[in-house]
């Protein structure tokens, strides 16, 4: 885990933060927000932090990200592997989401937009390339602040 990946964005914000906790030989994810679609972005960008410092990643690139699942637990899960599928297919890294989250009947539907830009090794020094999201400690829920969570253990 790089320098960058190891420093926490504040919890209490009004946009959210996100931090990395640590699991074995793994590390954990973990997104807050003030409603679950803020928190799945914070997630999204503790993701890219395991690899790179995502302040260093431009959003060039636009990509369109949709998932679908039963509950918020399982969304967070397909969504952050839908963000690994898109970056090694792509050979790209993501800074910027935009995240809706929709209930459709008994699924719940997640809208994405996200921004980024071709890996450059010798700018970005990745760290660890994350090989999944995983269902160890996957979580989603409301905290005593009022504040989403959304968090999960990923394979690195």
């Amino acid at each position: 885990m790089n320098d960058a990946s190891r420093r926490a964005r504040p919890k209490g914000d009004a946009r959210g933060g996100w931090e990395h906790f640590r699991h074995q030989a793994d590390i954990g994810v973990r997104g807050f927000g003030p409603d679950p679609a803020a928190a799945f972005a914070r997630a999204a960008t503790a993701l890219t932090a395991v690899m790179v410092d995502p302040e260093t990643v431009k959003p060039l690139v636009k990509v369109t990200v949709r998932c679908q699942a039963p509950d918020l637990e399982l969304l967070l899960y397909d969504w952050l592997n839908a963000l690994v599928y898109e970056m090694s297919a792509r050979k790209m890294l993501f800074s910027s989401f935009a995240v809706e989250i929709f209930a459709h009947g008994q699924f719940r539907e997640l809208r994405a937009e996200v921004w980024g830009e071709t890996l450059r090794t010798s700018r970005h020094h990745p760290a660890v390339e994350v090989k999944g999201a995983t269902f160890t400690e996957l979580a989603v829920r409301q905290l005593a602040d009022k504040h989403w969570l959304a968090q999960c253990v990923v394979d690195v």
